[in-house]
């Protein structure tokens, strides 16, 4: 992770859960992170904290981004440029969930878990790659998968995810393709899907069918998988960890 000080990374979802412990364990190893969010209260009290704490090596940048927005994310992007000196690492976590069947859902529903799920990620990695390409660095493009987009288990659990095991399943895909562009055009750029189980984060607070869920049911935590990230992103350059699934010991 050594040769990563200094370099910056985006963080969509960074205000809690998974996307917050990635950018602490970044910040940690002295990455400057430009965290996107559209809590931006909550990033700028953890930018604050962090400030009077002095214990990062590396300086957060809290950005108001609404994913839904192509004009956010593009200007989260101009930010990282004019500040960050551009992107060396994008981890592509933001996600959102409906607990609610395809059949009997509106639109809407539909579109924003395409727009957050998967048009965000397809649009954060272009701007990504372009800033890697344009500086000719080396780089790292993570998206935060989902086992929901390699099987979909049985059981009372998976009868309500809506289109979000499609939405994982379309990024798992993205993933593999687009490492594959990334060989074609020669770049120094690494591509890791991280695939976890169910990991103890808000994306289920508002929903009431799953609030004892964490209670019933073995669950990771957000550093594990920010541990993941930070494995495979403190490998040799020449070591590409394409696919992590990770599951909490015991969970079917």
């Amino acid at each position: 992770m050594r040769r990563w000080r200094g370099k910056s990374a985006v963080v969509t979802g960074a205000a809690s859960g998974i996307g917050s412990a990635i950018t602490d364990i970044f910040l940690e190893e002295g990455i400057n992170v430009a965290a996107f969010d559209i809590q931006y209260d909550r990033l700028r009290e953890k930018e604050i904290a962090l400030t009077s704490a002095g214990k990062t090596r590396g300086k957060l940048f809290p950005v108001k981004c609404d994913l839904t927005n192509e004009s956010d994310i593009i200007g989260g992007f101009e930010f990282a440029r004019n500040n960050l000196n551009g992107v060396d690492i994008v981890v592509n976590n933001a996600g959102i969930t409906h607990y609610s069947k395809i059949i009997e859902s509106e639109t809407e529903v539909f579109r924003k878990m395409l727009d957050v799920n998967v048009l965000a990620v397809a649009i954060c990695t272009r701007e990504a790659v372009t800033s890697m390409r344009e500086r000719d660095v080396e780089g790292h493009v993570f998206i935060i998968n989902s086992l929901l987009g390699h099987e979909i288990p049985e059981g009372v659990l998976h009868k309500g995810w809506n289109l979000y095991p499609s939405c994982k399943h379309a990024t798992v895909a993205m993933a593999d393709v687009v490492r594959r562009e990334l060989i074609d055009v020669k770049t120094k750029v690494r591509m890791t899907s991280v695939s976890p189980g169910l990991v103890k984060t808000e994306i289920t607070a508002n929903t009431p069918e799953l609030k004892d869920i964490f209670q019933r049911i073995p669950a990771l935590l957000p550093t594990d998988v920010a541990d993941a990230v930070a494995y495979a992103l403190g490998t040799r350059p020449e070591v590409q960890i394409t696919e992590l699934t990770i599951r909490r010991t015991g969970e079917p």
